[in-house]
C-alpha cells in the first residue's frame, strides 16, 4: 500500500543553489550526522548505506535536477521509499521554497503506525533547516554539524 507525505514549506534563507549543493553530495548528508550516529555508515557522491537496528538501509539518488529537486530512492531497505527534496527559488533573493515529498510502500499496520511521526519528522527537518539557514541551532543539534558556512 503506497503512503504519501508531504512537509511543510519552510524559506531558507540561502539560495536555491547553495541548499541543493548542500544536499546533491550523499557524503554531505553523513558529515551532517551527529558523530555518535555515524558508525556504520558510509557513503559516496550517490549513495548512503547503514546499519540501523540491525538492519541493513541503503538510498541512493536517482534523478537530479540541478537548483531544483534531487530524488532519493530505497537501495536495499526492507521496503520500498522514494524522497524528493525541493529547492524553488523564492520571490525574495538569496532564499528558497524548500519542501520533501515522500512516497513509501507501507502496509496497512505500519501506515497506521507511523504516519504521524514520518510526518512530524519531515515537518521538523524542513524546520530545522529554516533556522540553521537564520542562524538559529535548534535544539539537540550540535553546531559544529551545521552545514552552512558562517
Amino acid at each position: 500500500m503506497s503512503a504519501n507525505y508531504t512537509s511543510r514549506h519552510g524559506i531558507v534563507a540561502r539560495a536555491d543553489y547553495d541548499i541543493y549543493m548542500m544536499f546533491t553530495d550523499m557524503r554531505r548528508i553523513v558529515e551532517m550526522l551527529p558523530a555518535d550516529k555515524r558508525e556504520g555508515v558510509t557513503a559516496d557522491f550517490d549513495s548512503v548505506r547503514a546499519v540501523v537496528q540491525g538492519v541493513n538501509i541503503g538510498v541512493k539518488v536517482v534523478q537530479r535536477h540541478p537548483y531544483d529537486m534531487i530524488e532519493i530512492a530505497d537501495d536495499g531497505a526492507p521496503f520500498h521509499f522514494r524522497v524528493i527534496l525541493h529547492f524553488d527559488r523564492f520571490a525574495e533573493a538569496g532564499k528558497t521554497d524548500f519542501w520533501v515529498e515522500l512516497e513509501a510502500e507501507l502496509n496497512m499496520m505500519l501506515k497506521m503506525m507511523l504516519s504521524s511521526k514520518i510526518q512530524g519528522a519531515l515537518d521538523k527537518a524542513v524546520e530545522a533547516l529554516v533556522a540553521v539557514s537564520e542562524g538559529r541551532i535548534p535544539e539537540g543539534v550540535d553546531p559544529k554539524d551545521i552545514p552552512f558556512d558562517r
